[in-house]
């Protein structure tokens, strides 16, 4: 499956479907959250390895392709490595996001572009610019490790990282899931409880007789 039409498929869904879809994925901490809320993040990763210092993050941005993520390993600091002229610069050149293991700042510029960055703090410090640090190389963000050319997929509820073989053989089982929550809901809205959309009943019966079950949607 080529990328464009792996994109244009994930614009389409959300993390939580691809997480229900009974395959283990790399699910950065929860602390690495949106600074813009309703802005997804889809592209494939450009690495970055750097501590307190974003000389290496600007050298990314110069190298980035358009329509990829710069994922940086700021190793958890408190120290901002990105900001609104970052946002800006990756906006220009048609970057999929940026995700900082780290902090960021100009957090009111950001939001003005609609920019999609996600990262652990928001902090007004920035990091020196004196340091050389690797790009491109196997890192670790937000706890799991996140090699040049992965797939990464952020929205509300966080941040995703898939293999382009990951992505693939979970794509269509995610749209099914999406449909049927989708329906159920719709049941929701008109006059069904959440009972009356799942074998809660059956489901629970089974369980409490110590039984093999699976809670579904009967939609």
């Amino acid at each position: 499956m080529d990328l464009k039409t792996i994109r244009d498929r994930l614009a389409k869904l959300d993390t939580a479907c691809l997480c229900d879809c009974g395959v283990k994925l790399r699910i950065m901490d929860p602390g690495i959250r949106p600074i813009t809320r309703g802005v997804k993040m889809i592209g494939k990763a450009h690495t970055v390895q750097c501590k307190a210092d974003f000389l290496t993050v600007i050298k990314a941005l110069h190298d980035a392709q358009e329509g990829e993520v710069i994922v940086i390993d700021g190793e958890g600091e408190n120290i901002a490595l990105a900001g609104e002229m970052f946002a800006i610069e990756s906006q220009k050149k048609k970057l999929g996001g940026i995700v900082v293991d780290g902090a960021c700042r100009d957090v009111e510029g950001i939001r003005k572009i609609n920019f999609p960055m996600f990262t652990r703090y928001i902090t007004p410090q920035a990091g020196t610019s004196y340091k050389i640090f690797k790009t491109q190389v196997r890192i670790n963000c937000g706890g799991v490790p996140v090699s040049h050319g992965d797939i990464v997929f952020g929205d509300n509820d966080g941040v995703i990282v898939m293999s382009e073989k990951e992505v693939s053989k979970i794509l269509d089982t995610a749209e099914n899931i999406q449909r049927i929550e989708a329906k159920a809901i719709k049941k929701m809205e008109e006059d069904k409880n959440l009972t009356d959309v799942l074998n809660f009943f059956d489901h629970y019966s089974k369980i409490s007789e110590k039984k093999d079950s699976r809670l579904i949607f009967t939609v």
